[in-house]
């Protein structure tokens, strides 16, 4: 416990009120910052009459409008603050919500990213000597394999390169080189849990102690286990812990052994929360994440909208952080739908499709009815159980989904390699599994 207190940062231990007085000293540096070098920031202050001098507090912040995704798209090379060749590293984001954006960094820009994931992975009680298995991309622009491998190195822990797929070679890997740890999209879990039982691998008497997972919910909002995290513990009692990052925060909150929520580092960012007029939200109440990052060199945001619902909690953690906690993601804005007068989000819909045993692939197609209406196809492979007629089989699901969402989608199937032609096309790094026909572009 001393060596995982040692890599606790002194201001997360801090009172709340320190912690904001310690950002407001930080703000003035990052909107300086922005008006010498960003040409987008420069412009938006000028455009907006923004005496960025009398932003003092972080409730001035209010004064100044948002960024959004749209504005990286539009004018992307206008968030660039330094000349190219300080670049040392160019990424792009995974295009969730639309076409990608490019990323640019500099050297400084990838220590701040080590320094973030070493202390998100002491957060889920990561330690010097422990030896990481990276069962996540490296490579195709990817921030985050990048970031972790960057984070465990500055940790004093040990990497196993092996990036995402290929059972085989996980197995080979954990069997050869003990890892004590994993990172890895939790539903890849339960394939590599599939591949050991189909080739009588003792997964439960192996070397893996816990696994740090990206990607994907894995609790409720009373920070219970959801369908997938209850899955995966049936199989196999491993330490699980959550995270939530994206690549225009350069930044994580990661979950430590308590589960309660992600733990914001506010030596890197600052948080607010917006309801749906753009004001912020009472204590307590769920809004958009907006973000605003410090200490980043190449392409540092203000106010960014990240399309994110969420709620923060403000009380103490019993790991000894004072800092706040964001809880699990109830759902991307732009994807929300509205079915038969219910409010839905997509990770809702994949919850209990990945608790049924006999789908492992599917995807979920939300479009515009004749009345103007959302209308929601869920496309899974056909059924392997012998006994379920395709009818039955579609009912089955319809009977799950009320009983779990109070409303049945429709239901169709495909054959699983006709599925996984749009789910998990070569030039993504992840599995599409949200398509939104609501709208001219999709959103994936």
């Amino acid at each position: 416990m001393n060596t995982i207190n040692k890599l606790i940062p002194e201001i997360e231990k801090e009172s709340l009120t320190v912690i904001k007085k310690y950002q407001e000293r930080q703000l003035p540096k990052v909107l300086e910052y922005l008006n010498e070098r960003s040409t987008y920031y420069k412009r938006l202050f000028s455009n907006n009459k923004i005496n960025i001098n009398r932003i003092k507090t972080l409730e001035d912040l209010t004064h100044i409008p948002f960024t959004d995704k749209s504005d990286l798209q539009t004018n992307n090379a206008d968030f660039y603050c330094v000349e190219k060749e300080k670049i040392v590293d160019y990424i792009t984001t995974s295009g969730t919500l639309g076409d990608p954006v490019t990323f640019a960094m500099t050297d400084k820009d990838l220590d701040r990213l080590a320094y973030n994931e070493a202390i998100s992975f002491a957060c889920a009680n990561g330690k010097p000597g422990d030896i990481y298995q990276l069962m996540t991309t490296i490579d195709k622009r990817f921030m985050a394999g990048l970031a972790y491998f960057l984070g465990i190195r500055k940790l004093g822990a040990s990497i196993i390169r092996v990036g995402n797929g290929i059972p085989e070679l996980q197995w080979d890997s954990i069997m050869r080189i003990s890892p004590d740890t994993i990172v890895v999209v939790p539903s890849f879990i339960l394939k590599i849990i599939k591949y050991a039982e189909e080739n009588g691998i003792d997964y439960k008497n192996t070397s893996i102690k816990k696994a740090v997972c990206i990607g994907e919910n894995l609790r409720e909002q009373d920070f219970s286990l959801n369908l997938l995290g209850r899955k995966i513990k049936e199989k196999w009692d491993i330490e699980l812990y959550s995270t939530y990052a994206s690549t225009e925060m350069a930044t994580s909150f990661t979950e430590c052994s308590a589960g309660k929520g992600g733990h914001h580092h506010p030596e890197l960012i600052i948080t607010e929360l917006i309801d749906e007029n753009g004001n912020p939200v009472k204590e307590g109440e769920e809004g958009e994440l907006v973000i605003t990052t410090i200490g980043v060199e190449a392409m540092p945001l203000l106010r960014f909208k990240t399309g994110d619902i969420a709620k923060f909690y403000n009380d103490p953690c019993s790991c000894g952080r004072t800092s706040k906690r964001i809880g699990p993601i109830i759902g991307r804005k732009n994807q929300m739908i509205k079915y038969k007068g219910t409010t839905l989000y997509p990770a809702a819909i994949f919850d209990v499709l990945d608790n049924i045993e006999y789908i492992d692939h599917y995807f979920v197609e939300v479009k515009t009815d004749d009345n103007g209406n959302d209308d929601i196809d869920i496309i899974v492979q056909k059924s392997n159980k012998e006994s379920l007629n395709e009818n039955v089989f579609k009912k089955e699901l319809k009977d799950r989904f009320r009983a779990k969402l109070r409303v049945a989608p429709n239901v169709k199937t495909m054959t699983e390699k006709e599925i996984l032609k749009i789910c998990a096309p070569e030039i993504k790094r992840k599995p599409v599994k949200f398509i939104d026909k609501r709208n001219i572009t999709n959103h994936e």
